[in-house]
């Protein structure tokens, strides 16, 4: 594991969380906070927080009213990977994506395979790019939320995190547009 590189000031970045669920409210949101709460104490700013429920239509307008803001640089999506009829996020939002992050879906399954085994492959956690804006659909639990911000999203958002993170690629996303 890599630790940041202390001599390299730190660059906050602007992210929405967005909570999919038929049932949570803002009182109960436990895996939206979970996530607020991490992307904050890392210094980072919560540009935006909604929860709209398990609907394509609703996750896709949501997402591409974020995507299409420039002061979101990341969107993180919590719910509805699974595979009941109502888990709809990642057909929501795939469509969306201009590039995937196939390297996040990998990660975050053997992250999550160290904590709950061969129940990881019930998950359909994706993250890809749109419109410069990183987007990263997670799981709806709070132990995943944490699992995949403390073991990728963490690092990956922080510009002082070695070999390479995503922040220090920002500027050069829209390149050849």
């Amino acid at each position: 594991m890599t630790t940041p590189e202390s001599s390299r000031p730190f660059l906050p970045i602007r992210i929405a969380v967005l909570t999919v669920s038929d049932t949570r409210t803002p009182s109960d949101d436990k895996s939206g906070t979970v996530l607020a709460d991490g992307l904050t104490e890392a210094g980072h700013t919560l540009a935006a927080r909604d929860i709209v429920k398990d609907d394509i239509g609703a996750i896709a307008v949501k997402v591409s009213g974020w995507i299409a803001d420039p002061d979101v640089n990341v969107i993180i999506t919590t719910g509805g990977t699974g595979f009941t009829g109502r888990d709809v996020t990642p057909d929501a939002i795939r469509p969306l994506f201009e590039k995937e992050i196939d390297g996040f879906s990998a990660v975050f399954h053997a992250i999550s395979f160290q904590k709950i085994g061969t129940s990881t492959i019930q998950s359909r956690a994706c993250a890809g790019l749109a419109n410069e804006t990183f987007i990263f659909c997670l799981p709806g639990s709070p132990g995943a939320c944490k699992d995949a911000w403390d073991g990728i999203l963490s690092q990956q958002l922080d510009n002082r995190h070695r070999p390479c993170n995503f922040v220090e690629i920002m500027p050069r996303l829209g390149e050849g547009r």
